[in-house]
């Protein structure tokens, strides 16, 4: 069997990233697609020695830097791929590698992140954050997001297996395209966050500092509790305002390598989370170190956090992203510490291990192509 994955990009080893290594592991004859490859020499290693084939934008100008502002060339770049020669094609994708061109012969099995978020119901926040709500070019980038919107809804017919990372997005990919989805969980490295019950007098947030992930509003939030230490680790665009806000009881950490990481993580009081995600691994990290997780009740975090109303919670929710309803939830987590467990928090995090991954995706994908088989082979009645 010949296999391709298609993933949309390679620039730095996120959490897309670790599950296109754990698919290398489940595929490990597999050749690599992607728009650019920008990954450094220390990212990759997941890779397992492979290079992947990529796509006329990887020569552009400036496209290592500025990749993202060829989206409206995106479409066209993920089509010129010629994946005839192969059986199964997988396409790892929360932006155009679903979009690949595939033969009836072929099986087209999609792990789907989300669809296209600025192009579907996050489009009215991208333009807020970007100050496009208004003028000529505002006009042009809403025609052409409306342009991907119908690309990218008419790609979904050549998809025979939609994957969702959550039920959250299980929800928008039916929403989206009218489609049913299996849910797989992404995988947790639990190996590399080791369980320390023992914890320290003191918050933490880690991220990269970009709008959605509210950091300012948690170091607000802290600004308001004087007597509660709050440390944030990460980098990015909202740097310098998280940093003109943070009060004495704030630390900036900026972006530290994963051991000065996981150590924070591992000695916290509680790691804070407050953005809508679509699965979220972070607080996964925080709950395999045995820490509780204070965090926004909406999202992939529903799925991964059990709230205190859970006979063995491992954090607490709160309903609004506003500063009072952190200083609230700090609050109930306060009173109610005693219950969280740090054992109970590890177990729960162990249930989104790479071992349940890789065995959850390789059955699914396995019984998809086998039944995909006997249809061609045989027609309708043999695959029922």
């Amino acid at each position: 069997m010949k296999v391709a994955i298609v993933h949309d990009w390679l620039v730095t080893y996120g959490g897309s990233e670790r599950v296109l290594a754990q698919m290398l592991a489940c595929f490990p004859q597999a050749d690599v697609f992607t728009l650019v490859d920008f990954l450094s020499e220390t990212d990759r290693g997941f890779l397992q020695g492979k290079t992947s084939t990529t796509s006329f934008i990887q020569r552009l100008p400036g496209a290592r830097k500025h990749y993202r502002n060829y989206l409206p060339l995106m479409p066209l770049a993920i089509e010129q791929f010629d994946l005839s020669g192969y059986d199964l094609v997988i396409s790892s994708s929360h932006a155009v590698a679903k979009g690949v061109l595939v033969s009836p012969d072929q099986l087209h099995v999609c792990m789907c992140y989300t669809p296209i978020r600025y192009a579907w119901d996050m489009q009215y926040q991208y333009l807020q954050e970007a100050g496009l709500q208004r003028g000529l070019k505002s006009w042009l980038v809403k025609w052409l997001l409306h342009k991907l919107r119908v690309w990218d809804a008419r790609t979904a017919n050549g998809v025979d297996q939609f994957i969702a990372i959550s039920h959250y997005i299980g929800r928008r990919i039916t929403k989206a395209y009218r489609r049913d989805s299996v849910v797989i969980y992404p995988p947790v490295d639990l190996s590399s966050f080791e369980l320390q019950p023992v914890k320290s007098d003191y918050y933490f947030t880690a991220s990269r500092q970009v709008p959605y992930k509210k950091i300012p509003l948690i170091i607000e939030a802290f600004n308001r509790m004087p007597d509660k230490r709050l440390v944030v680790m990460g980098d990015g665009p909202d740097f310098e305002k998280c940093r003109a806000l943070a009060g004495a009881n704030v630390q900036l950490l900026g972006h530290q390598p994963t051991q000065v990481l996981k150590e924070h993580l591992q000695q916290a009081k509680a790691f804070v989370f407050a953005a809508e995600e679509d699965f979220g691994i972070a607080p996964l990290e925080a709950q395999a170190c045995g820490t509780p997780v204070i965090a926004f009740g909406k999202g992939g975090a529903l799925e991964t956090l059990r709230g205190l109303q859970h006979m063995e919670p491992t954090g607490v929710f709160f309903e609004e992203q506003t500063p009072e309803a952190i200083m609230a939830a700090v609050k109930a987590f306060e009173l109610h510490q005693a219950q969280i467990k740090p054992e109970i928090c590890r177990l729960n995090a162990e249930r989104f291990s790479q071992e349940r991954f890789r065995q959850e995706f390789k059955n699914l994908v396995d019984l998809k192509y086998s039944q995909f088989v006997q249809l061609k082979n045989h027609g309708p009645h043999s695959a029922a």
